[in-house]
């Protein structure tokens, strides 16, 4: 064998190595970057996924947000519309010309008569100071306090104090009535 033939043996031999390295480093980066490409997705995917979990999370929070800020103008609103009807109420009350405004002190000066004993003085409302002076007998008038409507008994030693005015008896009735009040203002 002649040296030139030994060397285009020897580089041929080479040749074919470095085809099969370089189809084998070509499967290789092809697998790699198959592989790489995989990756690439899974990590896109699992982004993407993560960031569309996230903005639904958002969403429903500024659903959820809303809602509970419209429940709270709701029931604001609603507050709004229960103290206006109470001071209607009140405005009525404290109304020289209400209906029945003499009965009404008829009754609480019936209902105090039964309830009291001893010398009380008699505070009236200003508003019912001449009513009661004529009604009230049997009591020393006092001093007018700040009310609506009626009095309020003091006993002589001041231990015993008897409501009977017409604040006090429409926060009883109020607190008692709300539930109607508020079925009939809203219609539950």
């Amino acid at each position: 064998m002649s040296l030139e033939k030994l060397a285009k043996d020897i580089a041929a031999e080479a040749a074919k190595e470095a085809k099969a390295i370089i189809s084998e480093a070509e499967t290789q980066a092809a697998a790699i970057a198959s592989e790489a490409q995989k990756e690439i997705e899974a990590h896109a995917s699992s982004t993407l996924s993560g960031s569309e979990i996230e903005a639904s999370q958002i969403a429903k929070e500024s659903v959820a947000s809303a809602r509970q800020m419209n429940q709270k103008d709701v029931l604001i609103a609603r507050r709004e519309e229960i103290d206006i009807t109470l001071d209607a109420v009140r405005s009525q009350l404290g109304n020289p010309k209400l209906a029945k405004r003499s009965a009404m002190l008829d009754s609480m000066l019936k209902q105090a008569k039964s309830e009291s004993s001893g010398k009380m003085t008699l505070l009236p409302a200003s508003i019912d100071r001449a009513a009661l002076e004529q009604k009230a007998s049997g009591y020393k008038i006092g001093d007018d306090i700040d009310a609506l409507g009626g009095f309020i008994l003091v006993a002589e030693d001041n231990s015993i104090r008897l409501d009977f005015t017409f604040d006090n008896r429409l926060e009883e009735v109020w607190m008692d009535s709300l539930g109607d009040v508020t079925r009939t203002l809203f219609g539950e």
